[in-house]
């Protein structure tokens, strides 16, 4: 989901950090009022850093990163997660990968504008979590990843066939056929530590995520 340094000239950048700034602007609020999101955020970032540094790959135009997107979301919910993407994509740049850094609100609208279309239609939606919800929650949001890179391909500098971007697109077929089974790994393991004090302080009250929070 990552666009490679150079592809995109300075005014779709500029475009990108304004369009980022929209979208994290209004949960600003909800996140400054409660020091339980605070670190909620800080663990969803943590978590999600170290997704992705534990796989990643060359797609085509793009990199396939095992995003851990849906355990994220239904772990710690919705705020937390949508700034914890922001925020480890930060710090991976940051410590890993300083040329991202150029393109950091780019990755990070990838990654943050499908979250927002799930969370307001499936996710809100979603009373349990099941294997078959999972699989519908993951297609969707990678679905939404895929788009993504998809747009901004059009928008780079260089020219890509649709079979470019087909490859990047196929790539992620085997993560939403694996993710949903670590998704409700990891749920079934919290479940054990949410009753506990610090786990209700640590992890979403319901695991849906329903909640704006």
């Amino acid at each position: 989901m990552h666009i490679e340094p150079g592809l995109l000239a300075q005014s779709k950048l500029v475009f990108a950090a304004g369009a980022a700034a929209m979208v994290f602007v209004p949960y600003v609020p909800t996140l400054l009022k409660s020091p339980k999101l605070w670190l909620r955020t800080v663990l969803a970032a943590v978590f999600f850093s170290l997704f992705m540094e534990s796989f990643h790959l060359q797609a085509g135009p793009s990199e396939l990163h095992f995003v851990g997107a849906m355990p994220i979301y239904l772990a710690f919910g919705f705020v937390p997660t949508l700034f914890a993407f922001g925020l480890g994509l930060l710090l991976q740049g940051l410590l890993f990968e300083p040329q991202d850094l150029v393109h950091l609100a780019v990755n990070t609208l990838s990654l943050a504008v499908p979250l927002l279309a799930v969370h307001y239609t499936l996710g809100r939606k979603l009373k349990e979590v099941t294997l078959a919800t999972v699989l519908k929650l993951d297609g969707a949001y990678y679905a939404g990843v895929v788009a993504m890179v998809g747009f901004w391909l059009t928008q780079a500098e260089v020219a890509f066939t649709f079979a470019d971007w087909a490859l990047f697109a196929s790539s992620y077929i085997p993560l939403v056929i694996v993710e949903p089974v670590f998704t409700l790994a990891i749920l079934w393991l919290l479940q054990r530590f949410g009753q506990t004090r610090l786990g209700a302080v640590c992890f979403a009250e319901r695991p849906a995520a329903a909640t704006a929070q």
